[in-house]
């Protein structure tokens, strides 16, 4: 009996498009996470990029639980000395790249490597509702309805 070894040949991609219309941010992050990894995918290997595409819309309406609106920060470096920047997911999601909080919270639980800088190509946030994927025609994989902590109502 031999042991299966996935090829690259093997792989095949799909697309998936996520509303994240009032899901919980960290929620949402490990779902897509998973799914850029191709952990959800039984021929998954470590070694190998087995991961699907997933364009996030709606990323501006993300919910935050408890007061990490106003408690949780983002730091930054210029580069130059005492050039830390810091901010918060308020001031973030108000500004001009609201997609951004999405975009950390996903690349934080992606490897940080080579294969971590490639599955993170695969990830698409738009702000708005519209997208320019619709021509792969995307799976519609609707995260809030999986569990009732996923979705919040309030802020």
């Amino acid at each position: 009996m031999n042991t299966y070894a996935t090829k690259p040949s093997d792989i095949e991609r799909k697309w998936y498009v996520v509303d994240a219309y009032g899901v919980v941010l960290g929620r949402l992050a490990a779902e897509v996470a998973k799914i850029l990894r191709g952990k959800h995918k039984p021929y998954f290997t470590t070694n190998l990029d087995c991961g699907d595409y997933v364009v996030v819309i709606n990323a501006e309406k993300v919910k935050l639980t408890g007061n990490k609106l106003t408690d949780k920060k983002y730091f930054k470096h210029t580069g130059w000395v005492g050039g830390i920047k810091e901010t918060n997911p308020t001031r973030i999601l108000s500004g001009r790249f609201p997609e951004r909080v999405i975009e950390k919270a996903v690349e934080r639980m992606i490897s940080r490597g080579s294969m971590g800088r490639q599955q993170m190509t695969k990830l698409k946030v738009y702000a708005g509702a519209e997208h320019p994927h619709s021509a792969q025609n995307p799976l519609v994989l609707d995260i809030a309805s999986r569990n009732p902590k996923n979705k919040r109502s309030a802020l």
